[in-house]
This record gives C-alpha cells, sequence and structure tokens, in this order.
C-alpha cells in the first residue's frame, strides 16, 4: 500500500535520512528518478525527498515497478530478524517453558518495545502471544503422544488446568481432551530474496509455501485445517527446516529440483496437475494446453489452470513454470513481477 499520510512520509523520510534499523521492514522507498526502492538502512546516497514514494510491502513496490536496490537488498534484508530479536527467541530456547518477560529482556539489554513491534509486524501478535502460542505447541504434540493433561498443563508453565484449557482451547479451537482428533500443522516463516514466505507443513511433509502477502491467505489455511483435519500452530518440524535449506540453495542458484517431502490434499486431477507440474524442468515452461494434453485431457484448459492456482506450495510445485500459448506471463499468486523474477533466476524464455 501506497502511504499518503503527510506526517508518516515526514517520519520515514527521517528515518531513511538517519539510517534507522527499527524501521528495518516498515516501509520501502521507492525513487521515482532513478526506479529503485530501498530499506531504511540503504547506505546509498539519499534522494530528495520529492523524489520518493513510500510503500508498506515489497509487492506494491514490485507492482510499481520499482527495481530493488543492489546495495541494501532490500527484498533479502527488509525482513532479517533484527539482533535483539534473536537473542531474544535464544532465550526462550533456554528457558524451555518458562515465560520470559519484559523483565528478563531488560536484564538481558533489550528493548522489549523493540520485540514487541517485530512480532506485531512479522507474525501478527506480541511476543508474549507468539510465547503461549509455542507453549501450546508443545503442549498439543505432547498429549498427541499420550502424556497427561494435567503434567502437560504444569510442565507449559501453567498454574491451573482450567488456565490451561482456557489458552489452548483460545489457541487451538479446541477443548486439550478433543486435542488428539486434529493433527497439528505446523506454519514458520522464512525470508527470501523476492520476499518473505509462510512454510507449513505436517509429520508427512510440507503442505504449504506461499508469500505472506497473498491474496486470500486466511482462506487458504481454513481450507488447509479442513482438508487435513488440523490446527495451524507456531513452530518447525524437519520437513520445514528442509523445506527452508533447500529454498536457499534454490534462490542461491545450487538447486534445480527439491526432494523436501510434501502433503498435498486434493482431488485425484489436482493431484495430476500438482504432479504435472514438477515434472516441468528448471528453465523450462509450459502452456495450459500443453499441461492438459501431459493429462491426455485437452479439453481440460480451463480445469488445469483452476488447479495450478489451488496450488499451495509455490516455487516448489512450480506452477510459476506455466505461461500464455503466446510465451506471456498469466497470473500468479504471488504476483506478476515475481513470477518474472523467478523465470529470469532460473533462464527460462518468456514475454517481457
Amino acid at each position: 500500500m501506497k502511504i499518503t499520510q503527510p506526517e508518516k512520509i515526514n517520519e520515514y523520510y527521517q528515518a531513511l535520512v538517519d539510517k534507522n534499523s527499527q524501521y528495518l521492514g516498515c516501509f520501502y522507498a521507492c525513487v521515482t528518478s532513478t526506479q529503485i526502492f530501498c530499506i531504511a538502512t540503504c547506505s546509498a546516497r539519499k534522494p530528495k525527498k520529492e523524489n520518493v514514494v513510500f510503500c508498506s510491502e515489497v509487492k506494491d513496490a514490485l507492482d510499481a515497478g520499482f527495481r530493488p536496490c543492489k546495495v541494501c537488498k532490500p527484498t533479502q534484508n527488509a525482513h532479517s530478524m533484527p539482533e535483539p530479536v534473536a537473542t531474544a527467541l535464544k532465550l526462550l530456547a533456554q528457558k524451555g517453558q518458562e515465560k520470559l518477560s519484559d523483565y528478563h529482556l531488560k536484564e538481558a539489554g533489550i528493548q522489549p518495545e523493540l520485540v514487541r513491534r517485530w512480532f506485531k509486524k512479522h507474525y501478527g501478535m506480541t511476543f508474549q502471544a507468539y510465547q503461549r502460542m509455542v507453549r501450546i505447541n508443545t503442549a498439543y504434540q505432547e498429549i498427541q503422544n499420550g502424556k497427561q493433561l494435567i503434567d502437560s498443563a504444569l510442565d507449559s508453565g501453567f498454574n491451573s488446568l482450567s488456565g490451561f484449557a482456557y489458552t489452548f482451547k483460545k489457541a487451538t479451537g479446541l477443548n486439550p481432551s478433543k486435542s488428539k482428533e486434529k493433527q497439528a500443522i505446523l506454519i514458520a516463516r522464512h525470508t527470501t530474496p523476492i520476499g518473505p514466505m509462510f512454510i507449513c507443513a505436517t509429520n508427512n511433509g510440507v503442505c504449504l509455501v506461499e508469500f505472506v502477502d497473498r491474496r486470500m491467505l486466511e482462506t487458504e489455511f481454513n481450507d488447509l485445517q479442513k482438508r487435513l483435519n488440523g490446527v495451524i500452530l507456531q513452530g518447525e518440524n524437519e520437513h520445514i527446516k528442509q523445506c527452508k535449506s533447500e529454498l536457499n540453495e534454490y534462490f542461491a542458484g545450487k538447486r534445480k529440483e527439491f526432494s523436501v517431502p510434501l502433503d498435498l490434499p486434493g482431488t485425484e486431477f489436482q493431484q495430476g496437475v500438482w504432479q504435472g507440474l514438477q515434472a516441468i524442468p528448471f528453465g523450462e515452461t509450459r502452456s495450459y494446453s500443453e499441461q492438459a494434453t501431459a493429462l491426455n485431457n485437452v479439453k481440460a484448459v480451463r480445469a488445469v489452470a483452476t488447479a495450478n492456482g489451488m496450488n499451495r506450495v509455490a516455487i516448489i510445485v512450480p506452477c510459476h513454470r506455466v505461461i500464455g500459448k503466446d510465451g506471456s506471463l498469466t497470473g500468479y499468486g504471488g504476483g506478476l513481477e515475481r513470477k518474472a523474477w523467478l523465470l529470469r533466476h532460473e533462464g527460462a524464455d518468456f514475454k517481457e
């Protein structure tokens, strides 16, 4: 979204001049004279204020035709975790299920406000809410593995079973005693050169990889929970860790194929379309009609396009490799600029 409030523009421009790291990820400075966009800490020469347009998201800058600055690399660095936040997470890991309070943060030389603001911006919740979610996530999986409710409650830092049950239900929508009926779908955030992404995984494999600014993402989460009979919780498992590693290798130009296990609920037809997408070689493209032909159903072009749009695992199930019959770009959930970036990255031919 373009920033139009004069007071915000003044505030952000001053932050850009000061290279204020506390504004990382809060805005993108789009320079109209050079057609590039930067983050708050960019060390390049500062533009005149009248030559700067401020946007709130990477996608807004890309869609407006601005290119990432080669100095500050905004798509890679804007959402990087600041050192105080990383330290706070390390302290949280050391304390296990014990609550990490503002007092503990201050004692470690960390400003609680900075951590709170970062989590609100990137996770849509406060750091304290994130801690509760992590504790509930651990308890959820313990209960599924047979641990007694009272033991999970006490080990999670709750003084009473009723308080644990209330927090558990608020986080998951379930009573603890009913948690065995649904599986845990873990969700983690991952930064890439073209913007941050969410990765979701069950015990069977990765079930979602989407840009955080994708339209209708909340609807996608709800649909995924219904199809997998699960509950989305903050956390990581081995599949998510492997996915992050393989995505990093892909963006670094060191990987052309993915091996991370996938868990893709869908109809038989959708499964066939998604398998067809994974069969498109790196650096090549296909049209919808070519996809339909490969499925031995030449009349299913529209249905193929719909199934492509239902793909929840971006990049790994490479729907970005499907373009128009004339070589032009067609729709993409992450935005056409990202689609073009991915195809250029892979060296594929298409109409610019």
